[in-house]
Protein backbone atom coordinates (compact mmCIF):
# COMPACT_ATOMS: atom_id res chain seq x y z
CA UNK A 1 0.00 0.00 0.00
CA UNK A 2 3.26 2.27 0.96
CA UNK A 3 3.74 1.80 -3.12
CA UNK A 4 0.57 2.79 -3.93
CA UNK A 5 0.46 6.18 -2.34
CA UNK A 6 3.64 6.76 -3.68
CA UNK A 7 3.42 6.46 -7.17
CA UNK A 8 2.49 9.71 -9.08
CA UNK A 9 -1.14 8.90 -11.25
CA UNK A 10 -3.42 11.07 -13.63
CA UNK A 11 -5.32 13.35 -11.86
CA UNK A 12 -7.95 11.45 -13.94
CA UNK A 13 -9.93 9.03 -15.99
CA UNK A 14 -10.05 12.11 -19.08
CA UNK A 15 -6.43 12.53 -18.46
CA UNK A 16 -5.30 9.15 -18.65
CA UNK A 17 -7.44 8.06 -21.25
CA UNK A 18 -6.29 11.09 -23.39
CA UNK A 19 -2.59 9.88 -22.55
CA UNK A 20 -3.26 6.72 -23.36
CA UNK A 21 -4.58 7.51 -26.56
CA UNK A 22 -2.24 9.60 -26.89
CA UNK A 23 0.47 6.88 -27.14
CA UNK A 24 -1.66 5.02 -29.56
CA UNK A 25 -1.99 7.68 -32.15
CA UNK A 26 1.15 7.85 -33.95
CA UNK A 27 2.85 7.67 -37.26
CA UNK A 28 1.50 3.76 -37.53
CA UNK A 29 -2.14 5.80 -37.90
CA UNK A 30 -0.95 8.44 -40.44
CA UNK A 31 0.88 6.33 -42.91
CA UNK A 32 0.64 2.47 -42.24
CA UNK A 33 -3.28 2.50 -41.55
CA UNK A 34 -4.29 4.54 -45.20
CA UNK A 35 -2.17 2.41 -47.21
CA UNK A 36 -3.08 -0.91 -45.71
CA UNK A 37 -6.87 -0.14 -45.98
CA UNK A 38 -5.84 1.21 -49.93
CA UNK A 39 -4.50 -1.54 -50.29
CA UNK A 40 -6.76 -4.31 -48.89
CA UNK A 41 -10.49 -3.31 -49.82
CA UNK A 42 -11.14 0.02 -48.39
CA UNK A 43 -13.83 -0.69 -45.94
CA UNK A 44 -12.92 -4.07 -45.71
CA UNK A 45 -10.30 -3.60 -44.20
CA UNK A 46 -11.26 -1.14 -41.65
CA UNK A 47 -14.22 -3.29 -41.09
CA UNK A 48 -12.49 -6.59 -40.58
CA UNK A 49 -9.68 -3.56 -37.98
CA UNK A 50 -12.75 -2.42 -36.04
CA UNK A 51 -13.94 -6.06 -35.53
CA UNK A 52 -10.28 -7.09 -33.89
CA UNK A 53 -9.44 -3.63 -31.90
CA UNK A 54 -12.67 -4.62 -30.11
CA UNK A 55 -11.92 -8.28 -29.56
CA UNK A 56 -8.07 -8.89 -29.47
CA UNK A 57 -7.04 -5.86 -28.92
CA UNK A 58 -9.68 -4.82 -26.23
CA UNK A 59 -7.83 -8.07 -24.65
CA UNK A 60 -4.79 -7.09 -24.78
CA UNK A 61 -5.35 -3.27 -23.34
CA UNK A 62 -7.35 -4.47 -20.49
CA UNK A 63 -4.52 -6.99 -19.92
CA UNK A 64 -1.68 -4.63 -19.65
CA UNK A 65 -3.58 -1.81 -17.87
CA UNK A 66 -4.57 -3.97 -15.19
CA UNK A 67 -1.44 -5.37 -14.63
CA UNK A 68 0.30 -1.95 -14.50
CA UNK A 69 -2.65 -1.07 -11.93
CA UNK A 70 -2.20 -4.47 -9.95
CA UNK A 71 1.63 -3.78 -9.40
CA UNK A 72 1.82 -0.15 -9.50
CA UNK A 73 5.21 -0.77 -11.33
CA UNK A 74 6.31 -0.45 -14.62
CA UNK A 75 6.67 -3.31 -17.02
CA UNK A 76 10.41 -4.13 -16.46
CA UNK A 77 9.62 -5.24 -12.59
CA UNK A 78 5.24 -6.15 -12.47
CA UNK A 79 5.84 -9.25 -14.21
CA UNK A 80 8.20 -10.20 -11.62
CA UNK A 81 6.05 -9.14 -8.40
CA UNK A 82 3.20 -11.11 -10.03
CA UNK A 83 5.31 -14.11 -10.43
CA UNK A 84 9.15 -13.97 -10.17
CA UNK A 85 9.28 -16.92 -12.57
CA UNK A 86 7.74 -14.62 -15.40
CA UNK A 87 10.15 -11.91 -14.76
CA UNK A 88 11.86 -12.14 -17.94
CA UNK A 89 8.86 -10.89 -19.86
CA UNK A 90 9.71 -8.00 -18.22
CA UNK A 91 12.96 -7.58 -19.22
CA UNK A 92 12.10 -8.25 -22.83
CA UNK A 93 9.02 -6.13 -22.74
CA UNK A 94 12.02 -3.16 -21.39
CA UNK A 95 14.05 -3.70 -24.67
CA UNK A 96 10.80 -3.35 -27.04
CA UNK A 97 10.83 0.72 -26.23
CA UNK A 98 14.52 0.99 -25.82
CA UNK A 99 15.15 -0.17 -29.15
CA UNK A 100 12.07 1.58 -30.37
CA UNK A 101 12.77 4.98 -29.14
CA UNK A 102 16.19 6.10 -30.82
CA UNK A 103 14.58 5.04 -34.36
CA UNK A 104 11.37 6.60 -33.75
CA UNK A 105 13.24 10.16 -32.58
CA UNK A 106 14.79 9.67 -36.28
CA UNK A 107 11.66 9.39 -37.64
CA UNK A 108 10.73 12.39 -35.87
CA UNK A 109 13.17 14.26 -36.55
CA UNK A 110 12.33 13.76 -40.51
CA UNK A 111 8.94 15.16 -39.97
CA UNK A 112 10.36 18.18 -38.04
CA UNK A 113 12.77 19.01 -41.10
CA UNK A 114 9.44 18.73 -43.31
CA UNK A 115 8.06 20.85 -41.06
CA UNK A 116 10.46 23.28 -40.88
CA UNK A 117 11.16 23.20 -44.66
CA UNK A 118 7.28 23.55 -46.03
CA UNK A 119 7.33 26.93 -43.27
CA UNK A 120 10.33 27.82 -44.75
CA UNK A 121 8.46 27.83 -47.91
CA UNK A 122 5.48 29.40 -47.04
CA UNK A 123 7.45 32.36 -45.63
CA UNK A 124 9.39 32.60 -48.79
CA UNK A 125 7.35 32.01 -51.86
CA UNK A 126 9.58 31.27 -55.06
CA UNK A 127 11.92 29.18 -52.76
CA UNK A 128 11.33 25.55 -53.21
CA UNK A 129 13.88 22.81 -51.95
CA UNK A 130 10.57 20.14 -52.60
CA UNK A 131 10.34 20.90 -56.54
CA UNK A 132 11.87 17.23 -56.65
CA UNK A 133 10.75 15.52 -53.59
CA UNK A 134 13.03 12.00 -54.25
CA UNK A 135 15.84 13.61 -54.37
CA UNK A 136 15.64 16.02 -51.63
CA UNK A 137 14.17 12.84 -48.92
CA UNK A 138 17.06 10.60 -50.33
CA UNK A 139 20.08 13.43 -50.13
CA UNK A 140 18.50 14.60 -46.86
CA UNK A 141 18.51 10.91 -45.00
CA UNK A 142 22.01 10.02 -46.56
CA UNK A 143 23.56 13.17 -44.97
CA UNK A 144 26.04 12.80 -42.52
CA UNK A 145 24.75 14.81 -39.97
CA UNK A 146 21.21 16.64 -40.35
CA UNK A 147 19.45 13.89 -39.44
CA UNK A 148 20.74 13.29 -35.93
CA UNK A 149 20.85 16.54 -35.34
CA UNK A 150 17.19 16.70 -35.89
CA UNK A 151 16.44 13.86 -34.13
CA UNK A 152 18.47 15.40 -30.82
CA UNK A 153 16.05 18.11 -31.31
CA UNK A 154 13.09 15.50 -31.46
CA UNK A 155 14.99 13.75 -28.06
CA UNK A 156 14.85 16.83 -26.06
CA UNK A 157 11.43 17.81 -27.00
CA UNK A 158 10.32 14.07 -25.69
CA UNK A 159 12.86 14.47 -22.62
CA UNK A 160 11.68 17.84 -21.74
CA UNK A 161 8.31 16.75 -21.13
CA UNK A 162 8.58 13.70 -19.31
CA UNK A 163 11.56 15.45 -17.13
CA UNK A 164 8.11 17.73 -15.85
CA UNK A 165 6.60 14.83 -14.62
CA UNK A 166 3.71 12.31 -15.12
CA UNK A 167 0.53 15.52 -14.27
CA UNK A 168 2.96 18.25 -15.25
CA UNK A 169 4.42 17.05 -18.05
CA UNK A 170 2.83 14.05 -19.85
CA UNK A 171 -0.70 14.69 -19.11
CA UNK A 172 -0.76 18.54 -19.84
CA UNK A 173 1.23 17.84 -22.75
CA UNK A 174 -1.40 15.63 -24.27
CA UNK A 175 -4.50 17.73 -22.88
CA UNK A 176 -2.54 20.87 -25.31
CA UNK A 177 -1.77 18.58 -28.15
CA UNK A 178 -4.15 15.66 -28.21
CA UNK A 179 -7.20 18.45 -29.00
CA UNK A 180 -4.75 20.38 -31.65
CA UNK A 181 -4.29 17.33 -33.70
CA UNK A 182 -7.95 16.27 -33.57
CA UNK A 183 -8.88 19.87 -34.75
CA UNK A 184 -5.95 20.31 -37.40
CA UNK A 185 -6.86 16.39 -38.76
CA UNK A 186 -10.50 17.02 -39.09
CA UNK A 187 -9.30 20.45 -41.08
CA UNK A 188 -7.41 19.27 -43.38
CA UNK A 189 -10.16 16.14 -43.75
CA UNK A 190 -12.72 18.48 -44.56
CA UNK A 191 -10.66 20.27 -47.30
CA UNK A 192 -9.34 17.45 -49.08
CA UNK A 193 -13.36 16.00 -48.85
CA UNK A 194 -14.53 19.44 -50.29
CA UNK A 195 -11.65 19.32 -53.69
CA UNK A 196 -13.62 18.52 -57.20
CA UNK A 197 -13.29 14.96 -57.60
CA UNK A 198 -12.17 13.54 -54.48
CA UNK A 199 -15.45 11.50 -54.32
CA UNK A 200 -13.77 8.56 -56.24
CA UNK A 201 -10.87 8.64 -53.87
CA UNK A 202 -13.36 8.35 -50.39
CA UNK A 203 -15.51 5.49 -52.73
CA UNK A 204 -12.05 3.58 -53.17
CA UNK A 205 -11.46 4.25 -49.57
CA UNK A 206 -14.51 3.28 -47.93
CA UNK A 207 -16.69 1.08 -49.81
CA UNK A 208 -16.14 -2.60 -48.84
CA UNK A 209 -14.60 -4.43 -51.43
CA UNK A 210 -13.19 -7.74 -51.93
CA UNK A 211 -10.65 -6.98 -54.57
CA UNK A 212 -8.17 -8.08 -51.57
CA UNK A 213 -9.46 -11.07 -51.77
CA UNK A 214 -8.76 -11.75 -55.86
CA UNK A 215 -5.79 -12.70 -57.40
CA UNK A 216 -5.21 -10.91 -61.05
CA UNK A 217 -7.39 -12.76 -62.89
CA UNK A 218 -10.51 -12.37 -60.40
CA UNK A 219 -10.59 -15.77 -59.02
CA UNK A 220 -11.31 -15.68 -55.04
CA UNK A 221 -8.22 -16.74 -52.87
CA UNK A 222 -8.41 -17.76 -49.29
CA UNK A 223 -4.73 -16.92 -49.02
CA UNK A 224 -4.84 -13.15 -49.82
CA UNK A 225 -7.95 -13.25 -47.28
CA UNK A 226 -5.45 -14.58 -44.93
CA UNK A 227 -3.10 -11.63 -45.84
CA UNK A 228 -5.69 -8.97 -45.59
CA UNK A 229 -6.96 -10.06 -42.06
CA UNK A 230 -3.05 -10.25 -40.92
CA UNK A 231 -2.38 -7.20 -42.26
CA UNK A 232 -4.97 -5.51 -40.60
CA UNK A 233 -3.98 -7.42 -37.48
CA UNK A 234 -0.61 -6.49 -37.38
CA UNK A 235 -1.72 -2.70 -37.96
CA UNK A 236 -4.02 -3.01 -34.65
CA UNK A 237 -1.30 -4.76 -32.97
CA UNK A 238 1.23 -2.07 -33.58
CA UNK A 239 -1.71 0.87 -33.40
CA UNK A 240 -2.43 0.30 -30.15
CA UNK A 241 1.17 0.40 -28.15
CA UNK A 242 0.61 -2.91 -27.33
CA UNK A 243 3.48 -4.89 -25.96
CA UNK A 244 5.75 -2.07 -25.51
CA UNK A 245 5.39 -1.49 -22.02
CA UNK A 246 3.65 1.82 -22.22
CA UNK A 247 -0.01 0.51 -21.43
CA UNK A 248 1.68 -0.92 -18.00
CA UNK A 249 3.03 2.09 -17.59
CA UNK A 250 0.34 4.00 -18.07
CA UNK A 251 -2.05 1.60 -15.84
CA UNK A 252 0.54 2.08 -13.01
CA UNK A 253 -0.24 5.48 -12.87
CA UNK A 254 -4.03 5.07 -13.13
CA UNK A 255 -6.62 5.69 -9.94
CA UNK A 256 -7.91 2.77 -8.17
CA UNK A 257 -11.50 4.15 -8.59
CA UNK A 258 -11.31 4.27 -12.55
CA UNK A 259 -12.97 1.78 -14.70
CA UNK A 260 -10.85 -0.41 -16.98
CA UNK A 261 -13.20 -1.25 -18.81
CA UNK A 262 -14.58 2.03 -19.82
CA UNK A 263 -10.93 3.47 -20.12
CA UNK A 264 -9.91 0.71 -22.95
CA UNK A 265 -13.02 1.59 -25.22
CA UNK A 266 -12.32 5.12 -25.12
CA UNK A 267 -8.88 4.38 -26.25
CA UNK A 268 -10.47 2.04 -28.93
CA UNK A 269 -12.50 4.58 -30.05
CA UNK A 270 -10.17 7.77 -30.12
CA UNK A 271 -7.55 5.42 -31.55
CA UNK A 272 -9.33 4.10 -34.74
CA UNK A 273 -11.36 7.68 -35.30
CA UNK A 274 -8.05 9.02 -36.10
CA UNK A 275 -6.71 6.24 -38.27
CA UNK A 276 -9.70 6.38 -39.97
CA UNK A 277 -9.36 10.28 -40.27
CA UNK A 278 -5.76 9.73 -41.37
CA UNK A 279 -7.49 7.69 -44.55
CA UNK A 280 -9.78 10.81 -45.29
CA UNK A 281 -6.47 13.18 -45.41
CA UNK A 282 -4.53 10.82 -47.46
CA UNK A 283 -6.36 8.60 -49.25
CA UNK A 284 -8.23 10.73 -51.41
CA UNK A 285 -6.27 13.00 -52.30
CA UNK A 286 -3.32 10.59 -53.60
CA UNK A 287 -5.74 8.77 -55.58
CA UNK A 288 -6.34 12.25 -57.15
CA UNK A 289 -2.77 12.36 -58.11
CA UNK A 290 -2.48 9.17 -59.33
CA UNK A 291 -5.29 9.71 -61.73
CA UNK A 292 -3.98 12.50 -62.83
CA UNK A 293 -0.27 11.20 -63.24
CA UNK A 294 -1.32 7.61 -64.89
CA UNK A 295 0.20 6.20 -61.63
CA UNK A 296 -1.26 2.91 -60.68
CA UNK A 297 -3.40 3.72 -57.45
CA UNK A 298 -1.38 0.92 -55.46
CA UNK A 299 1.82 2.47 -56.20
CA UNK A 300 1.01 5.76 -55.45
CA UNK A 301 -0.11 4.30 -51.99
CA UNK A 302 3.50 3.34 -51.05
CA UNK A 303 3.95 2.63 -47.53
CA UNK A 304 6.37 4.18 -45.04
CA UNK A 305 8.58 6.70 -45.64
CA UNK A 306 7.72 6.51 -49.24
CA UNK A 307 4.16 7.73 -48.84
CA UNK A 308 5.17 10.64 -45.97
CA UNK A 309 7.71 11.94 -47.47
CA UNK A 310 7.44 11.38 -51.35
CA UNK A 311 4.62 10.39 -52.51
CA UNK A 312 2.52 13.52 -50.49
CA UNK A 313 4.86 16.10 -51.01
CA UNK A 314 4.42 15.59 -54.74
CA UNK A 315 0.43 16.17 -54.31
CA UNK A 316 0.69 19.31 -52.00
CA UNK A 317 2.34 20.93 -55.12
CA UNK A 318 -0.35 19.92 -57.42
CA UNK A 319 -2.42 22.49 -54.83
CA UNK A 320 -0.49 25.32 -56.15
CA UNK A 321 0.33 28.09 -53.18
CA UNK A 322 -2.37 26.65 -50.93
CA UNK A 323 -0.53 23.51 -51.46
CA UNK A 324 2.56 24.64 -49.44
CA UNK A 325 -0.03 25.77 -46.25
CA UNK A 326 -1.90 22.33 -46.27
CA UNK A 327 1.74 20.77 -46.56
CA UNK A 328 2.98 23.20 -43.34
CA UNK A 329 -0.40 22.23 -41.31
CA UNK A 330 -0.06 18.35 -42.20
CA UNK A 331 3.50 17.62 -40.91
CA UNK A 332 2.98 19.91 -37.70
CA UNK A 333 0.31 17.75 -37.14
CA UNK A 334 2.31 14.70 -37.80
CA UNK A 335 4.84 16.08 -35.98
CA UNK A 336 2.50 16.56 -32.40
CA UNK A 337 1.19 12.40 -33.66
CA UNK A 338 5.05 11.44 -33.37
CA UNK A 339 5.95 13.43 -30.32
CA UNK A 340 2.97 11.91 -27.94
CA UNK A 341 3.81 8.47 -28.77
CA UNK A 342 7.72 9.09 -28.62
CA UNK A 343 6.98 10.24 -24.87
CA UNK A 344 4.93 7.76 -24.18
CA UNK A 345 7.61 5.14 -25.22
CA UNK A 346 10.17 6.94 -23.51
CA UNK A 347 8.26 7.24 -20.23
CA UNK A 348 8.38 3.36 -20.31
CA UNK A 349 12.17 3.00 -20.53
CA UNK A 350 11.98 5.43 -17.21
CA UNK A 351 9.56 4.26 -15.26
CA UNK A 352 11.47 1.55 -15.82
CA UNK A 353 14.85 2.79 -14.28
CA UNK A 354 12.98 4.40 -11.68
CA UNK A 355 11.49 1.11 -10.22
CA UNK A 356 15.03 -0.78 -10.86
CA UNK A 357 17.56 1.88 -9.91
CA UNK A 358 15.44 3.90 -7.29
CA UNK A 359 16.65 6.93 -9.62
CA UNK A 360 14.51 9.83 -9.20
CA UNK A 361 12.51 11.34 -12.23
CA UNK A 362 15.26 13.97 -13.35
CA UNK A 363 18.32 11.59 -12.68
CA UNK A 364 16.63 8.46 -14.79
CA UNK A 365 15.63 10.63 -17.87
CA UNK A 366 18.93 12.37 -17.96
CA UNK A 367 20.46 8.78 -18.40
CA UNK A 368 17.54 7.51 -20.60
CA UNK A 369 18.16 10.38 -23.15
CA UNK A 370 21.42 9.88 -23.14
CA UNK A 371 21.24 6.29 -24.28
CA UNK A 372 18.34 6.74 -26.35
CA UNK A 373 20.85 9.67 -28.43
CA UNK A 374 22.97 7.25 -28.50
CA UNK A 375 21.17 4.35 -30.51
CA UNK A 376 20.08 6.94 -32.22
CA UNK A 377 23.02 7.57 -34.13
CA UNK A 378 22.77 4.07 -35.72
CA UNK A 379 19.78 4.71 -37.63
CA UNK A 380 20.39 8.41 -38.59
CA UNK A 381 23.17 7.84 -40.52
CA UNK A 382 22.30 4.22 -41.15
CA UNK A 383 21.18 5.44 -44.62
CA UNK A 384 24.27 7.60 -45.14
CA UNK A 385 27.89 7.34 -43.97
CA UNK A 386 26.78 3.77 -42.63
CA UNK A 387 24.56 2.28 -45.29
CA UNK A 388 27.24 -0.22 -46.36
CA UNK A 389 26.49 -1.87 -42.78
CA UNK A 390 23.81 -3.60 -42.75
CA UNK A 391 21.91 -6.47 -39.82
CA UNK A 392 19.86 -9.36 -41.64
CA UNK A 393 20.58 -7.52 -44.92
CA UNK A 394 18.46 -4.43 -43.49
CA UNK A 395 19.63 -0.81 -42.82
CA UNK A 396 19.90 -0.54 -39.04
CA UNK A 397 16.41 1.63 -38.78
CA UNK A 398 14.42 -1.38 -40.53
CA UNK A 399 16.43 -3.99 -38.52
CA UNK A 400 15.40 -2.15 -35.41
CA UNK A 401 11.82 -1.96 -36.64
CA UNK A 402 11.80 -5.70 -37.53
CA UNK A 403 13.01 -7.56 -34.59
CA UNK A 404 11.02 -4.66 -32.27
CA UNK A 405 7.38 -4.85 -34.05
CA UNK A 406 7.51 -8.36 -36.38
CA UNK A 407 9.41 -10.70 -33.29
CA UNK A 408 9.30 -9.17 -29.76
CA UNK A 409 6.62 -7.38 -29.19
CA UNK A 410 4.16 -10.45 -30.88
CA UNK A 411 6.46 -12.69 -28.38
CA UNK A 412 5.63 -10.32 -25.37
CA UNK A 413 2.23 -10.54 -25.95
CA UNK A 414 2.03 -14.34 -26.57
CA UNK A 415 3.49 -15.42 -23.95
CA UNK A 416 1.54 -12.62 -21.54
CA UNK A 417 -1.81 -13.95 -22.70
CA UNK A 418 -0.10 -17.53 -21.51
CA UNK A 419 0.73 -16.38 -18.12
CA UNK A 420 -2.42 -14.37 -17.60
CA UNK A 421 -4.72 -17.28 -19.14
CA UNK A 422 -2.93 -20.39 -17.32
CA UNK A 423 -0.67 -19.63 -14.45
CA UNK A 424 -2.08 -15.98 -13.04
CA UNK A 425 -5.69 -17.01 -14.21
CA UNK A 426 -8.23 -14.30 -15.69
CA UNK A 427 -9.84 -14.25 -12.76
CA UNK A 428 -7.17 -11.88 -11.29
CA UNK A 429 -7.66 -9.46 -14.11
CA UNK A 430 -11.07 -9.32 -13.28
CA UNK A 431 -10.74 -8.98 -9.82
CA UNK A 432 -9.07 -5.66 -10.32
CA UNK A 433 -10.98 -4.46 -12.96
CA UNK A 434 -13.92 -4.50 -10.64
CA UNK A 435 -12.17 -2.80 -7.95
CA UNK A 436 -13.71 0.16 -6.96
CA UNK A 437 -17.29 -0.85 -7.70
CA UNK A 438 -16.78 -1.12 -11.50
CA UNK A 439 -18.15 -3.04 -13.94
CA UNK A 440 -16.74 -5.62 -16.54
CA UNK A 441 -19.32 -6.43 -18.83
CA UNK A 442 -16.92 -8.14 -21.41
CA UNK A 443 -15.77 -10.48 -18.84
CA UNK A 444 -16.97 -13.83 -20.83
CA UNK A 445 -15.20 -12.40 -23.82
CA UNK A 446 -12.28 -11.56 -22.34
CA UNK A 447 -11.31 -15.10 -20.45
CA UNK A 448 -12.15 -16.95 -23.76
CA UNK A 449 -10.20 -14.43 -25.96
CA UNK A 450 -7.02 -14.10 -23.30
CA UNK A 451 -7.02 -18.17 -22.59
CA UNK A 452 -7.67 -19.30 -26.42
CA UNK A 453 -7.83 -17.13 -29.00
CA UNK A 454 -5.25 -14.41 -28.25
CA UNK A 455 -2.15 -16.59 -28.24
CA UNK A 456 -3.45 -18.27 -31.23
CA UNK A 457 -3.65 -15.12 -33.30
CA UNK A 458 -0.29 -13.55 -31.87
CA UNK A 459 1.36 -16.31 -32.83
CA UNK A 460 -0.33 -16.30 -36.37
CA UNK A 461 1.27 -12.86 -36.31
CA UNK A 462 5.02 -13.24 -35.40
CA UNK A 463 5.09 -16.34 -38.13
CA UNK A 464 3.06 -13.75 -40.76
CA UNK A 465 5.78 -10.93 -39.63
CA UNK A 466 8.64 -13.21 -39.86
CA UNK A 467 7.58 -14.28 -43.08
CA UNK A 468 7.52 -10.82 -44.69
CA UNK A 469 10.36 -9.18 -43.24
CA UNK A 470 12.54 -12.47 -44.04
CA UNK A 471 10.77 -12.61 -47.75
CA UNK A 472 9.89 -16.03 -46.96
CA UNK A 473 7.61 -17.12 -49.89
CA UNK A 474 7.08 -13.89 -51.18
CA UNK A 475 5.22 -12.61 -48.35
CA UNK A 476 4.39 -9.47 -48.18
CA UNK A 477 1.64 -6.69 -46.34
Amino acid sequence: MENRRKRASWSGHIAFVIAAAASAIGLGNLWRFPYLAAQYGGGTFILIYLLLVVTLGFTLMVTEITIGRMTRQSQLTAYAKLDRRFGFIGFLGTVIPILIVPYYCVIGGWVLKYFITYLQMALHPGVNPLANPDAFFDGFVASPFAPFGYAMIFILLTAGVIVMGVKNGIEKSNMIMMPILFLMAVAISVYVICLPGSSAGLAYYLIPNLDGFRTPDGAFSLSLMGKTVLGAMGQMFYSLSLAMGIMITYGSYMRQEDAIEKAVRRIEIFDTLIAVIAGLMIIPVVYLFAVKTGTPVKEAMNAGPGLMFKTLPKVFATFGIGGVWVGAAFFVLVVFAALTSAISLMEACVASVCDLLHLRRKSATFFTAALVAFLAVFSAIGYGPWSGITLMKLPFLDFFDFITNSVLMPIVAAITCIFVGWILKPEAIRTEAVSGGNRFAAWGLYRVMVKYIAPILILAILVSEICRGLNIGKWSI
